[in-house]
């Protein structure tokens, strides 16, 4: 794993690479006809597909006594800015209360899965990867196009408003977060697994407060998320997750020390 804290100048070339292209970003002229047709109806195929993968997933939680209140389709591929780094961000919405009183745990135990089922399939609908969340029917979920593929129709009918990203604000945040990935990696080379861990966990929750304050004041095309989302395509928010995985295994590791007949210690 290296991290290395970026210049400007470097930053500006991430920005520039084809998979960092922010044109990527800008409006496309119909939404993804693999997905939806000229009336902007979801394709039956495509649906049906969603729904299998979406019940398959859901029997798997063992929660039967509870109720699925819709499976959305939402992020890009539910409006005019998709790209081929886009995925189908499938979610199923379900009344967290209803599973158990204890909501924090109920999340909990459904990030787990999450992140479980997300590692172990490869699916894929038209080339595009399937990541599957549950979310709290009781929570508002902001974003400019939703689409309900259990009731087959709009949510939230996203439009071709022409947006400008400041690329400028977007270049400042990336380095920002990159050089406190970098300072995190140098406690974790140093040995301080703990406080790697901790310090871990506060940028993580930074960063989600960020990008969901960017997306209430300005949508999917604040600063702040599409930040958020070069900082994925450049892995380094896995390169951040795999650090605190390694601080972890690290911190509960017990080093043996094994004794010759002489009573030295063998090194």
């Amino acid at each position: 794993m290296k991290i290395n804290k970026l210049t400007e100048q470097e930053v500006n070339d991430i920005i520039k690479k084809d998979s960092l292209d922010l044109s990527t970003f800008e409006i496309q002229p119909t939404l993804e006809p693999n997905i939806f047709d000229a009336d902007e109806h979801m394709h039956p195929e495509v649906r049906n597909r969603m729904l299998m993968i979406a019940d398959d997933f859901f029997e798997s939680l063992n929660i039967g006594w509870v109720d699925i209140s819709d499976i959305t389709l939402t992020g890009s591929l539910a409006n005019y800015n998709w790209s081929k780094y886009s995925d189908v961000d499938l979610h199923i919405l379900v009344d967290f209360e209803e599973v158990d009183e204890n909501v924090e745990l109920v999340k909990e135990y459904f990030d787990s899965k999450e992140s479980l089922w997300n590692e172990q399939h490869d699916i894929t609908i038209k080339g595009y990867d399937v990541e599957l969340y549950v979310q709290d029917s009781k929570e508002p979920h902001i974003s400019s196009g939703v689409y309900s593929v259990l009731w087959d129709g709009w949510i939230v009918q996203p439009d071709k408003m022409s947006r400008e990203i400041d690329t400028e604000k977007v270049k400042q945040k990336v380095n920002s977060i990159i050089t406190s990935i970098n300072s995190i990696y140098r406690m974790y080379k140093s040995g301080e697994y703990d406080k790697t861990i901790r310090m871990i966990d506060n940028l993580k929750e930074k960063i989600k407060k960020m990008r969901q304050s960017g997306l209430e004041r300005d949508g999917e095309y604040s600063f702040e998320n599409i930040a958020f989302k070069v900082l994925r395509r450049t892995g380094y928010l896995g390169k951040l997750f795999d650090m605190k995985n390694k601080s972890y295994d690290k911190s509960l590791t017990l080093k043996e020390n094994f004794k010759l007949k002489n009573g030295n210690k063998l090194k």
